[in-house]
């Protein structure tokens, strides 16, 4: 079969794999469509990062090269011995994260900040950028019939936003402000849309995203480069700045940006992935008793937010910019998310 495998940073190669066989516990899926995620445009650019590369990582067994893809969707058409929770035929969305199931974060339910977490498509195992793909039988989640491909595909990084939200101090009628609006901070202004924010500021650089953070629901758009974002925002908060900022870009300013930018005791959540390190003003944390959270991507809330999709609470379809081959998924994918600020969720599409 056709898979995309990470070699190396900007070295990623389509290639024939042997197609993978189903163990005990195990669940076979025909991949539908698999996103391109951010996190594996960090790695394309500048991994490894989660990608294992000197030691296998110590529950997939694997390191580099690794068949990409987690956020991916298909049927079922296999099982292994076993296995009762999904059967061949069954329509499926898979939650992605390898936990060991014995540290003291994974008793307490908390498995997405494992001592050994990883990801199927990033630590190793058989990731969605393949024609087909093996995971254990507790990844799987099950889809409702008219819920499309395409939506169940985008459940993943939907979950991050959603986890994200509930772990923030926002309430009904508080104000927002995302920072960044690529596909998680288009999320999370849903996301926080639905848990009833009132007002949601969208800080963002990009004309054509801007575009996107206005269709899925901000209420006023900043443009760092064009006025001073901390004034702005204050200015549209009565002086005092948003009870929670969700801080969705990964770059130095606009972390700092998202601190000043809540007010006292307010709540600043950072959900990026850094490449590199950042130098933040503790002292705008400290003398305002303001409160940073962070999150690694979800815990226990894969059902809900196929609710939230299939509802259409959460309009993931409007993030869908293009859909490729798999052949085309370094130059269609990964460079044209790079090149190009238009694009915000690609799927590619294993099948031949």
């Amino acid at each position: 079969m056709k898979a995309a495998l990470w070699q190396n940073v900007r070295n990623i190669q389509v290639q024939d794999i042997p197609v993978p066989q189903v163990q005990a516990g195990q669940v076979k899926i025909k991949v539908a469509y698999c996103g391109i995620c951010g996190s594996d445009l960090h790695e394309y650019l500048a991994g490894p990062i989660f990608i294992p590369v000197d030691q296998p990582h110590p529950i997939s067994k694997d390191k580099a090269p690794v068949v990409m893809g987690h956020e991916f969707a298909g049927e079922v058409v296999e099982v292994g011995e076993g296995v009762t929770n999904v059967k061949p035929g069954d329509r499926v969305c898979i939650e992605p994260i390898y936990h060991c199931g014995e540290c003291a974060s994974c008793k307490r339910g908390h498995y997405n900040v494992c001592e050994k977490l990883g990801f199927v498509g990033l630590s190793g195992g058989y990731g969605g950028f393949a024609e087909y793909s093996v995971v254990p039988a507790s990844m799987i989640h099950r889809i409702p019939d008219h819920m499309t491909w395409e939506q169940a595909a985008l459940v993943e990084p939907a979950a991050v936003a959603v986890h994200a939200v509930r772990e923030s101090d926002l309430r009904i009628g508080g104000t927002v402000a995302v920072f960044g609006t690529g596909p998680i901070g288009l999320l999370v202004i849903q996301a926080a849309r639905a848990a009833g924010a009132s007002q949601i500021i969208a800080v963002e650089v990009s004309p054509e995203r801007q575009e996107f953070a206005r269709k899925v629901g901000a209420d006023v758009i900043v443009n760092p480069k064009e006025c001073d974002t901390v004034e702005t925002i204050r200015s549209h908060t009565g002086g005092l700045g948003v009870d929670v900022a969700y801080e969705v870009a990964g770059i130095e300013q606009t972390i700092n940006a998202a601190i000043l930018s809540t007010r006292s005791e307010g709540n600043i959540v950072n959900i990026s992935i850094w490449e590199k390190p950042a130098s933040i003003p503790l002292n705008g944390l400290i003398l305002t008793e303001r409160k940073m959270t962070s999150i690694i991507a979800y815990r226990n809330i894969f059902p809900q937010v196929i609710q939230l999709i299939a509802n259409g609470q959460i309009q993931a379809l409007e993030l869908v910019t293009k859909k490729i081959a798999i052949d085309d998924i370094v130059t269609e994918g990964f460079e044209a998310l790079t090149k190009n600020k238009s694009q915000i969720k690609i799927l590619v599409n294993p099948q031949p």
